[in-house]
């Protein structure tokens, strides 16, 4: 099958009938719910297998209604409002995180943009709908549901939810940059900002292969955007008692819990759909079987991409301990952002001259070297810093932690000054004790 124009691949959407459009909604939402469901027990079962015990066992054949066990529990738990909340945002908190973690799947395609599939007669493409700015549309509902973990940490009128959304609105300026900085360099290799035709530009290699740094920078980012482990510094059990959701229960809990796992489904989704091939079938299969790629067979596709996806997941959650603020402000700010920085230009300048005709050859002169030349004079200054004499740290004034009239920690560097003791009385008792044993011997 040719690849569309985008003009002609968004120009089968916006025919369907409303009944259609309903029926898709209903869909993706279910898809939604029933892929969160598996997915709250898959995790409970592969850490469970990684740290060798039992995992859930007793609700449904294998454990396998655990979720739904979960969600009745969630839903009979006394529903508390804390007294000095904030009580309109406090309760509209939940909702904000959870309803744009399910709008952003509106534009994921689960198959061909042609009319190739009949429902109840209706030709109609395998997706809700498809916009020319489908993944700005996406980026921006991502930034609309970590405002709610934000209000709901100050919406709790306590201190450790409080710390939680501070630290969630610095994961998002942190991380969300990074994000936009992958997807830029997609736009500049596929010409089109609409997911649809995303995937018909990955046509024979995925992105995943063609703009490596991209996928992974994507990847780290991905999990900095939901909250997850290593980078679940907004909850921090550890820290902050549960950090943003500390004075939250019953069914309001349970809308973080739910949004959390639906924004890991958006964007397994969102990566399958930008670099890993989207709903085409993967290339051993795509190879001798011509239908792979036709009819119902993509949602198949697709949905086992995501699904793996969700195990990269769970496999960080079970491996990797969380990191402490000052790394994660370091990976984001100073390593995702230059190196992205830095791949977005490289991408642009290979997609110039490819255009204006250069060959391969002069492709990676042209790019290359300059490159190769950064690298090495970084290398150098990196070589000469450490052969330098490491320089005698200057003589500090003695460290008063009463100095502003309540104690505080050194800081590094600073040392405690010696604290006064009385002396032992160990030699006094030693005398005390011999001069008894002799009595009684005597």
């Amino acid at each position: 099958m040719t690849t569309l124009s985008a003009a002609e691949t968004l120009g089968f959407f916006g025919r369907d009938p409303w009944w259609l459009v309903l029926l898709k909604a209903v869909f993706v939402f279910a898809f939604l719910v029933l892929t969160v469901l598996i997915a709250i027990v898959w995790e409970r079962k592969v850490v469970a297998w990684m740290q060798l015990r039992i995992g859930p066992n007793r609700h449904g054949p294998w454990g396998m209604l655990q979720s739904l066990a979960d969600g009745i529990k969630l839903a009979l738990k006394e529903d508390l409002v804390v007294a000095g909340a904030d009580k309109v945002v406090y309760v509209l908190a939940p909702v904000v995180a959870a309803i744009p973690a399910f709008m952003a799947f509106a534009v994921i395609p689960f198959g061909p943009a042609g009319n190739e599939i009949s429902i109840f007669g209706t030709r109609t493409p395998m997706q809700l709908t498809d916009l020319p700015i489908a993944l700005l549309y996406i980026l921006a509902t991502a930034s609309i549901g970590i405002y709610g973990i934000v209000l709901a940490g100050w919406s709790s009128g306590s201190t450790y939810p409080l710390l939680g959304g501070l630290r969630s609105a610095a994961q998002m300026v942190s991380y969300e940059i990074a994000m936009g900085l992958s997807f830029a360099a997609v736009f500049i290799y596929s010409g089109s900002m609409s997911t649809s035709e995303i995937v018909a530009s990955q046509q024979p290699t995925w992105f995943a292969v063609l703009l490596p740094v991209s996928f992974i920078v994507y990847i780290i980012a991905m999990v900095g955007e939901t909250n997850r482990a290593p980078f679940d510094l907004p909850e921090a059990e550890g820290e902050l008692v549960g950090g943003f959701n500390t004075e939250y229960s019953s069914l309001k809990f349970a809308m973080f819990m739910l949004a959390e796992y639906v924004n890991m489904v958006t964007v397994s989704a969102v990566a399958s759909t930008l670099f890993l091939g989207g709903w085409r079938a993967p290339w051993p299969i795509s190879t001798f079987w011509a239908g792979a790629n036709h009819g119902w067979w993509p949602l198949l596709w697709i949905t086992l991409k995501i699904q793996l996806l969700l195990f990269f997941f769970i496999w960080l959650r079970g491996t990797l301990p969380r990191l402490r603020y000052d790394q994660f402000m370091k990976l984001g700010w100073k390593v995702l952002i230059p190196v992205s920085l830095v791949w977005l230009v490289m991408v642009a300048s290979v997609r110039a001259l490819r255009n204006e005709g250069y060959d391969f050859g002069q492709v990676v002169l042209y790019v290359g070297a300059p490159i190769g030349v950064i690298l090495l004079l970084a290398l150098l200054r990196d070589f000469t810093k450490h052969q330098k004499a490491p320089e005698q740290p200057a003589a500090e004034a003695e460290f008063d932690p009463m100095a502003g009239g309540y104690p505080v920690p050194p800081l590094p560097g600073q040392e405690l000054p010696p604290v006064p003791r009385r002396r032992s009385r160990a030699p006094q008792l030693l005398e005390a004790l011999n001069g008894a044993e002799n009595s009684e011997g005597s």
